[in-house]
């Protein structure tokens, strides 16, 4: 299991979101903890660093993987219209 740390844009999201919503968004992120990379996740083109997001519902989740400290980085987190700006 990876630890997960949190970037800035996604500590705000979670804060102003609702409940429900920042329930689902924090058992998707406990699910990726445990499996980093499930079936519907996609790599980010055009990122220097290899960034993956994983869809709940219209929102997306945004994350970068290192395996050499063990960490699940989350780097943004946002609905899909904004996601990728």
């Amino acid at each position: 299991m990876l630890a997960v740390e949190f970037g800035s844009p996604a500590k705000r999201f979670l804060k102003k979101c609702d409940k429900p919503l920042a329930r689902r968004l924090i058992e998707r992120i406990e699910r990726l903890a445990i499996e980093p990379f499930p079936s519907d996740v996609k790599r980010i083109q055009g990122k220097k660093e290899k960034v993956f997001r994983v869809r709940v519902g219209s929102h997306r989740i945004q994350y970068v993987v290192l395996p050499d400290r063990n960490l699940l980085f989350i780097t943004d987190i946002d609905a899909r219209e904004r996601a990728y700006d």
